[in-house]
């Protein structure tokens, strides 16, 4: 633990809260609660952490832009692929306490786990810190490299697949809720978008129009490959 304190940069007065923030729910069911709580409530906690400096950064550093770009972009920049590559950089998979069936079927490499981890360890940094340190965190691993084109500003990843898939005459782009979760003052949803029938892509967002521009995202990025 005192390896990754130093390699996020902040010395935690409850260590608990980090070893917490790096247990997945296998592990804690395996071990029946005894000393071992998930990672599920601080990823709670700590996902609203993140979308709160993500809608401010946006908010003073792009003065022009309407809520529904915000938006787009916010989920862009807090997205599963973000998260993920935040999470090796930290060296995340190394780390986590994992159950045997989980280690067997790759979870720690599994990009959706390292994800939650990223907030799991921002709430760990806020209640052990509180939100500035959260913050600086936040603004070092997630934000500090993002780049905000001109494209990115008006994008509209769901236009921009239609318009690239339709160059080929007969194309057929659908889009599906395929799970939801979360309390119902911060729901998630998750969508697929398929083309022609063949999944292309899947998104995650607070209202269904995000989470089907984010899947427009995903199948774009994987078309362009």
């Amino acid at each position: 633990m005192h390896k990754l304190e130093e390699t996020i940069g902040y010395r935690f007065q409850n260590l608990k809260l980090l070893e917490t923030a790096l247990t997945h729910s296998s592990y804690a069911n395996e071990k029946h609660g005894q000393d071992a709580e998930s990672y599920e409530r601080l990823e709670f906690l700590g996902d609203s952490i993140l979308g709160l400096t993500a809608a401010d950064f946006l908010y003073h550093h792009e003065p022009k832009l309407p809520e529904g770009r915000m938006t787009r972009l916010r989920a862009e920049l807090v997205c599963e692929t973000s998260l993920h590559k935040v999470a090796l950089s930290l060296g995340l998979g190394k780390y986590m306490r994992l159950g045997r069936g989980e280690e067997r079927t790759g979870g720690r490499e599994r990009p959706s786990i390292l994800a939650d981890m990223v907030e799991a360890i921002i709430a760990a940094l806020y209640l052990d810190g509180g939100l500035d340190v959260a913050r600086r965190f936040i603004m070092d691993r997630v934000l500090k490299d993002a780049e905000i084109t001109d494209a990115h500003r008006g994008a509209d990843y769901k236009t921009e697949l239609q318009e690239l898939v339709q160059q080929q005459p007969g194309q057929l782009i659908s889009y599906e809720l395929i799970g939801e979760s979360g309390p119902d003052h911060d729901k998630r949803f998750q969508f697929r978008v398929s083309i022609n029938g063949k999944a292309a892509g899947e998104g995650t967002g607070r209202t269904k129009k995000e989470a089907e521009q984010m899947a427009a995202h995903a199948a774009l990025e994987a078309l362009r490959k």
